[in-house]
């Protein structure tokens, strides 16, 4: 039996680590307390006290039944207070709250999001745990001798199981507008002829990965799998770049209760900034100026500079991947930023349409704030999904000691060394890249006020 520990003890680790985070995170509510403290806005429900009489203008019958008649000038004043309609200022209330559990639990796709929260922080926390400390062991021969099994198992079960959640938010029925279907839809097949493309012709011309130890149906997978990904983040990262123009008062409302503090807003843009400078860093005109390839040469002149200054390439892939780790870890501390700022647009709506004319219609707001509250968790799981797809990608595409004996299965769909390492990085910039082009296309159509906020 202490053999059996003995030779098994990364495998019993891993498996005591995964066991232990659930149960933590599950009793603990860690998802709920994630979101615990923001504020969502409600309405009043419309209740009347009483019936009020209506006021008419006195008629014959009256006279005659011996009434005392009005006089002219106060039939006048009838007339038009008649005319004039009147303001509920009942109606034009909202409640601003702090969301709990029992808020929380009421909301559509709160399962979803506890069960991807906890499934995903158990994966990342096995990456780490190999990448960190169990690295050393990883080249053993028996894969669940060296405890790889987990991580891998884990690692690729979480991306499936977040792609295949992002695209069922993505379609939810009420949750968007049929026109962001629409684009979310043609948006993937340009992604799908994108990818086609990319894997076959630009990569490494244009890019700087490269997919030769790729076979053709592995490239097709591949292609797929980017179509997928511009689908479905398209209202997502749509949705991101509305809360950097909320929270960061581009429309210059001056409400302290609309936009972000000074904190959130250095959040924001951090996160803004770094997504794109990141994506930058794989498009081979910026790659080889930053890159120095003669490293034991001299430069003779100016002409020379780009190609022979800069970081070596392999500090330069270090740098690389520091940067994809950064932007995924802002991504996440924006996004409760980011949801608070969701929620604020259904207090933008209901301030817009209060100060609209002397008798706003608060129709439009009031069905806009049941809809945030509603699709809350929804938005939730849309925001945390990229970065954590991001880290999980990143992460396989750091693990070493995995070989076409150990997952025969998977290696049969494509190389094991050349998926889990080139293209599980691909991935994780892709993402990025796909965020990066819908926020700030996105955030220029609001600049140049062809969308504006409602």
């Amino acid at each position: 039996m202490l053999q059996f520990f003995i030779t098994y003890k990364n495998l019993l680790l891993q498996l005591s680590l995964s066991l232990t985070l659930t149960l933590l995170l599950t009793f603990l509510k860690i998802p709920i307390f994630f979101l615990r403290g923001l504020h969502t806005y409600i309405h009043p429900d419309n209740v009347q006290s009483g019936v009020r009489a209506a006021i008419r203008r006195p008629d014959a019958s009256d006279s005659a039944s011996g009434l005392p008649s009005k006089s002219n000038s106060e039939l006048r004043k009838r007339s038009k207070s008649k005319d004039k309609p009147e303001f509920d200022e009942n109606n034009a209330q909202i409640f601003r709250l702090k969301l709990d559990e029992a808020h929380l639990q009421t909301r559509l796709y709160f399962n979803e999001y506890c069960n991807a929260f906890t499934f995903s922080f158990v994966a990342l926390s096995c990456l780490l745990l190999q990448l960190l400390y169990l690295k050393s062991e990883s080249n053993n021969s028996e894969f669940l001798v060296n405890g790889i099994f987990v991580p891998v198992l884990l690692g690729f079960a979480g991306v499936s199981k977040l792609l295949m959640l992002l695209g069922k938010v993505s379609y939810e029925k009420s949750a968007s507008r049929r026109s962001e279907k629409q684009l979310s839809v043609l948006c993937g097949v340009v992604g799908l002829v994108l990818g086609y493309m990319v894997c076959f012709t630009f990569s490494p011309s244009v890019l700087d990965f490269n997919f030769d130890s790729i076979d053709g149906s592995g490239r097709i997978f591949v292609a797929v799998l980017m179509g997928c990904f511009s689908g479905f983040l398209f209202m997502p990262a749509v949705k991101s770049a509305r809360c950097f123009w909320l929270g960061t008062d581009q429309i210059r409302s001056d409400l302290v209760m609309l936009s972000c503090d000074w904190f959130g807003r250095m959040v924001l843009y951090a996160n803004y900034m770094m997504i794109v400078f990141t994506v930058l860093l794989w498009i081979n005109p910026l790659a080889g100026m930053l890159v120095n390839k003669n490293i034991n040469g001299k430069v003779a002149n100016a002409e020379m500079l780009i190609g022979n200054v800069g970081f070596s390439p392999s500090d330069f892939a270090k740098f690389r991947l520091c940067c994809l780790l950064l932007s995924s870890f802002l991504q996440i501390v924006a996004l409760r930023p980011n949801i608070q700022m969701y929620l604020n647009e259904a207090l933008l709506s209901w301030y817009q349409r209060l100060h609209a004319s002397r008798v706003p219609d608060l129709d439009f707001s009031r069905a806009k704030v049941f809809l945030h509250n509603h699709y809350l968790c929804l938005v939730v799981v849309q925001f945390l999904a990229p970065p954590i797809v991001l880290l999980l990608f990143l992460g396989l595409s750091q693990i070493d000691g995995i070989s076409s004996e150990n997952y025969k299965y998977i290696c049969s769909l494509a190389p094991c060394s050349a998926f889990v390492k080139e293209v599980a990085l691909f991935m994780a910039w892709w993402v990025m890249f796909v965020w990066a082009i819908y926020s700030s296309a996105t955030i220029l159509l609001y600049r140049r006020c062809v969308l504006y906020m409602s």
